[in-house]
Order: structure tokens, then C-alpha cells, then sequence
């Protein structure tokens, strides 16, 4: 009995000096708080066991272990959860953070001692994403869905979102408590100017429809709020026809200024290119940085050609939309 007590004790505190090299802020949750939430009717559940893996996020600067993590089966979940945390008044240091796939860069999808709400659970049954098509065609989705799913689906229907984020493996509310920007940003705006409708839970636990029409202070606070405002569980997003082929161009430049005087001309050109993002890339080999991969595998004199002098380059991406009777004129078109 001795041998097993003891060797409980050794394994908690190697845990704890684990937890302690690795930046885990350890919280100890009132057993009470605890004992309340267990006794909320879910149609998800609270897990515990992985606490520590909702203790870490994409910036990977700082730790805050969660008393637990909630699983909602339903939106009425997320509200209940929070709407028992209100209660608990401002004197309980509970606290709730919606965490999507994680990519937070400062710790926003965490909460110290408090609930991390597992946001990519909510996309199934009566929450599933559906499409619209009509005269204004949308997607209604939930806000824990990826932008990748969205993408999938949508394009059974011949339609897609207007407007992007560079990397699809995001949340829908994640990206909408931001603002999520790429290249049809200068044509559409951000995703967050392609939203016609929220469904939000706010900090008491009410579940809020909301629009430009309909409480819209509410809609243009979550969007861009950073989810200081309430956890958007709902979205409906604009949609378009999708595009049938799309051909997509690398332009390399070693001169800052012209480079900013093209990107610039691009955008504000009537005739111009359906996406158009500028970015900077270090001159070096490696899989995020091999520009030489711009150049057809085929001309590697061109590619010898271009010299950068061992200085960052900076690069214009570019893409135009076409159909396929137009294959054998898209590179006459300028």
C-alpha cells in the first residue's frame, strides 16, 4: 500500500514538473463548479482526460490548462453551459473559450481553469450544413464547420464563397471572429463582409439570431469581435457560381517598388484578375520557400536567369477564372 502511495506521489510530481517545463499553467478547478456542470442535461458531454491537448494552439506562446472541455451535441449545450457559468456571478474566475481547430496565436482558444467548447463537434444532426441555391444562393453552416468542408460541399451545387481565406483547414467562427482576408479581397472584401446571417450564444446564455436587418449591432460586433461578443455557432455565407477552370500564375520580383506599383495597378484595373494577393518569400531552399518551383520545370534557363542576390523576393499570386471554350485564348487575355 506504501510502494503504490509513493509511487502515485513520484508520478504526480514528474507530471507536474512536466506541465511546469512545458508552460502549463495549472488551474485547479473548485470540485463544486465541477460537480455543477456534471449535472447539466447534454445531448454532448464535459471531458477531462483532454484537458491539456485544449492547452496548446497554433502560436504555441503560453499553456492555460482548462478545468474541462465540452463537447456540444447542440447549440443548446454551448447555451446551457455558459448560461450556468452567468449565473455563477462575477466572483467565480470560470471562463469559457470557443476553440475551433486551434490556431489561435495567443492563447484566445484557451481558458485557464475554465471550459474550452470543442466547436468542430457542432456540425452534425439539426446543425449540419446545408445549401441554398435561388436567385441569392447561401450556405447555412455551423460555425465549428472547416472552410474545406464548406468548399466540398458547395461545389456539388456548381457554387462557392466569394471570398476565401488562404488555408481551408479553418473554422467557420473562427475565421468570421477575425476577419479572414486573401486574394478576392480587394473584389468581395473579407469573408466577414460576405455574411447574411449570425446565429451567436452571448455571454448570458441566450441564443441570438442576427443580421443587418435584425440586431444588428450584434452582427457587426461578433464579426471581426474577436468573440468578445458571443460564440457565433451559426453562419449563413453569400455564395457564387464556381468557377469552371482557373488558371494560376507566380510573377516574381527582386524590386520592392515595382512590385507594389503592379500590385496596385491589378487591383484597382477594371479588367483584371479574379485573385490577387502579394507576398514575400525568403531566398532560400526549403518547402515554403522554393520560388524556383515558379518557373516551368522545363526552362530552367529562365529560372538561372533570375537573380536575387541572396535578398528576400516578393511575389504576386494571381488566378483568372474561365470556361472551357475559352482554353485557347486565356493567354491572350490581358
Amino acid at each position: 500500500m506504501q510502494g503504490a502511495m509513493k509511487a502515485s506521489t513520484v508520478y504526480c510530481l514528474k507530471l507536474l514538473l512536466l506541465l511546469a517545463l512545458g508552460g502549463v499553467t495549472m488551474h485547479v478547478p473548485d470540485a463544486d463548479v465541477v460537480a455543477s456542470l456534471g449535472a447539466l442535461r447534454l445531448d454532448g458531454h464535459f471531458s477531462f482526460h483532454d484537458a491539456p491537448a485544449a492547452a496548446r494552439d497554433f502560436g504555441n506562446r503560453c499553456s492555460l490548462l482548462p478545468a474541462a472541455v465540452l463537447h456540444p451535441g447542440s447549440v443548446s449545450d454551448i447555451a446551457a453551459t455558459i448560461k450556468r457559468v452567468f449565473l455563477l456571478g462575477r466572483s467565480s474566475p470560470l471562463t469559457i473559450a470557443a476553440r475551433g481547430h486551434g490556431h489561435s496565436l495567443l492563447g484566445q482558444s484557451q481558458a485557464d481553469g475554465g471550459i474550452v467548447v470543442r466547436m468542430e463537434s457542432l456540425t452534425a444532426g439539426a446543425t449540419a450544413m446545408k445549401v441554398h441555391s435561388g436567385p441569392s444562393p447561401h450556405v447555412d453552416v455551423p460555425g465549428g464547420e472547416l472552410w474545406i468542408n464548406v468548399l466540398h460541399e458547395t461545389l456539388k451545387h456548381g457554387l462557392a464563397p466569394r471570398s476565401w481565406t488562404d488555408y481551408l483547414h479553418l473554422t467557420v467562427g473562427g475565421t468570421l471572429s477575425n476577419a479572414g482576408v486573401s486574394g478576392q479581397a480587394f473584389r468581395h472584401g473579407p469573408q466577414v463582409s460576405n455574411v447574411n446571417q449570425l446565429e451567436i450564444v452571448t455571454g448570458r446564455g441566450d441564443v441570438v439570431t442576427c443580421s443587418p436587418e435584425e440586431n444588428s449591432d450584434l452582427f457587426y460586433g461578433a464579426l471581426g469581435g474577436l468573440g468578445q461578443f458571443g460564440i457565433i455557432t451559426r453562419a449563413r455565407i453569400a455564395l457564387e457560381p464556381a468557377p469552371k477552370m482557373v488558371r494560376w500564375i507566380r510573377v516574381l520580383y527582386s524590386n520592392f517598388e515595382t512590385f507594389t506599383e503592379d500590385q496596385e495597378m491589378l487591383i484597382t484595373d477594371e479588367k483584371t484578375f479574379d485573385y490577387i494577393e502579394g507576398l514575400v518569400i525568403i531566398n532560400r531552399t526549403g518547402i515554403l520557400n522554393n520560388w524556383r518551383t515558379s518557373f516551368k520545370p522545363q526552362d530552367p534557363v529562365q529560372a538561372s536567369q533570375f537573380h536575387s542576390d541572396g535578398r528576400v523576393l516578393y511575389c504576386l499570386e494571381l488566378t483568372k477564372n474561365f470556361n472551357h471554350d475559352e482554353a485557347d485564348i486565356m493567354e491572350q487575355v490581358g
